[in-house]
């Protein structure tokens, strides 16, 4: 088996294997995969940590050996929580502007300094304590982040996310590992039976006329709803679904709640 490391900040996965194929993810700093496939100046990849299969350049292909896979898996790593942060390679000019969700292997603390094989890098931004706020808060606090944060399909960061990737990515940076696709997330968790019994945090789902779950949002308190439409943005909900105070109408249809933990 064949692996790789994102040492860029952030790289687009594609349906194809073509520029201008559909990108259905994005792998952030310092997050492994697995070379599924080569094919000329494409390689087909599975991200490991949440299994997302799709083409990258061959040019920003940086190996890592299978040792240190296991190493990476067999330790916690520390997901970086800051909307943007700086790190630079050691013996080199060209700071790297890395967005929240990345990862920093092997983070020393004290040196402020992280690894990657036997390349070192150093973090140049502050990275804040988390403090004791419960799980749900925390979510809360996160979801917020990216409040603004333009829509953009296959998108997992404060630049641009979808809704199932904003939903992942909060959940990652709380510590708690979702799927990356809105149809694999719905299928996570305990179902509610009323949406009154949901907490801050918790998710609700979508759907279209067919049945179909076609979007996701984090709850939050007073009936209101956070989420990636447009932008993401905070709206109300109630039984009949998302009520969008900008165009007075509902816009989306409740399907299913559900508590992830």
């Amino acid at each position: 088996m064949t692996f790789g490391i994102a040492d860029l900040s952030v790289i687009p996965m594609r349906r194809e294997k073509s520029e201008r194929s559909e990108m259905v993810s994005q792998l952030l700093f310092g997050e492994v995969y697995e070379v599924l496939e080569e094919e000329d100046k494409w390689l087909n990849i599975r991200l490991l940590h949440d299994n997302t299969c799709g083409w990258i350049d061959r040019k920003i292909y940086k190996e890592v050996s299978e040792e240190f896979v296991k190493k990476y898996q067999a330790s916690d790593q520390m997901v970086m929580s800051e909307v943007f942060n700086l790190v630079v390679k050691k013996g080199d000019w060209e700071n790297k502007l890395v967005v929240a969700g990345s990862v920093l292997p092997f983070y020393d603390a004290y040196a402020k300094k992280l690894m990657i094989g036997e390349e070192e890098y150093a973090v140049k931004g502050f990275l804040r304590e988390v403090g004791i706020e419960s799980l749900r808060e925390l979510l809360i606090q996160y979801a917020l982040m990216y409040y603004n944060a333009p829509y953009r399909w296959g998108g997992r960061t404060p630049n641009g996310v979808d809704n199932a990737g904003l939903v992942q990515m909060v959940y990652r940076l709380a510590g708690i590992t979702l799927p990356r696709y809105i149809e694999q997330q719905a299928c996570e968790g305990l179902t509610l039976s009323f949406l009154e019994e949901a907490q801050p945090g918790d998710l609700a789902f979508f759907g279209d006329s067919l049945g179909a779950v076609t979007h996701v949002g984090i709850l939050w308190e007073q009936g209101r709803i956070i989420h990636a439409s447009g932008k993401v943005r905070v709206d109300k909900i109630d039984h009949h679904g998302i009520f969008n105070e900008d165009l007075k109408r509902y816009t989306h249809t409740l399907k299913v709640v559900k508590q992830i933990f």
